[in-house]
């Protein structure tokens, strides 16, 4: 059974035509489906809509008024997906979901999301912070940023660059104890241990050739990575932090790097999108601005 839309299309070729074959022929379909449809129409309708005889067809009075309200509607419908159409090629608008971990998020994609709704004010962006990899199809995710690998294969993920990790202490503690020269001094002075808030496990302390341990005893144990910074600041403990979080205050002097021979390799910092097939324009300049901003070394500073 034809459907409404696809039943008008064809009885308005007809209404142009001289005969059910010539509309037909312009329709690229069989003569017989044409008839089919124009008596469907005309036993939906309740009245004829053409003088019909051998040779050729005469609309009839209320066909040619049916005709024209059909091309009206069939107009408005068209309109309906060209002015659309035209909306998603050259316009940026709409929602797109974006998540990051916490210190990323508050640091510097807040920043960068903002210099792109300035540009584009139709956007509307739903950003959600979680230093756990969000679920993407309950939270409405598009977006994501994370450090290290992205697993889902059915995510397009693009690598912005490495993100080492730091051991940094003030300058306070420095005098007050020292500078280890080696992990096993590491090991005996204030450290703090950071707790992963999905497992309740602690973060180990990570050092080149694959070598880690956690603190057998810690000076401060906590799951915020900004709150261990800001005891580190105070001079309470020796710290592992993300290049990212310690930069400004290594570049002001107020934290100094120690064994810096002892650094394990950058993780990678990965901008993923969640839709492998065709995106919308909005989610596409999103992702490729957050891209260029995170592969900037001026905007997001990975090894300075």
């Amino acid at each position: 059974m034809l459907n409404r839309m696809e039943m008008t299309r064809i009885f308005l070729a007809a209404a142009d035509a001289a005969t059910f074959r010539e509309a037909a022929h312009q329709l690229g379909t069989s003569p017989q489906k044409v008839t089919r449809a124009i008596q469907e129409f005309e036993r939906v309708l309740g009245e004829p809509l053409f003088h019909r005889s051998t040779r050729q067809t005469h609309i009839t009075a209320f066909g040619a008024e049916v005709a024209r309200q059909a091309r009206d509607a069939l107009e408005s419908f068209d309109q309906l997906f060209i002015a659309n159409g035209r909306q998603r090629a050259d316009t940026v608008a709409g929602r797109v979901g974006v998540t990051a971990p916490r210190a990323i998020g508050r640091r510097y994609l807040a920043g960068y999301v903002a210099t792109l709704m300035r540009l584009h004010p139709g956007l509307s962006i739903e950003l959600c912070l979680d230093d756990e990899l969000t679920d993407a199809v309950a939270s409405r995710i598009d977006i994501g940023i994370r450090i290290g690998a992205v697993r889902d294969r059915r995510y397009i993920a693009r690598t912005a660059g490495g993100v080492p990790v730091r051991v940094v202490v003030a300058p306070s503690l420095v005098e007050a104890v020292g500078v280890p020269t080696d992990l096993d001094e590491l090991k005996r002075l204030p450290l703090s241990t950071l707790i992963d808030r999905n497992s309740g496990r602690p973060w180990p302390w990570m050092f080149r050739g694959e070598t880690n341990f956690i603190p057998a005893t810690s000076t401060l144990t906590c799951d915020d990575a900004e709150t261990e910074l800001e005891m580190t600041l105070a001079g309470m403990v020796f710290a592992q932090v993300p290049h990212y979080l310690a930069a400004p205050y290594l570049a002001s002097g107020q934290l100094v790097e120690v064994l810096v021979e002892q650094a394990p390799s950058p993780f990678e910092l990965i901008v993923y999108r969640t839709q492998s097939g065709p995106v919308p324009r909005r989610v596409r300049v999103v992702f490729d601005h957050l891209l260029a901003s995170f592969s900037a070394p001026e905007f997001f500073p990975f090894e300075q």
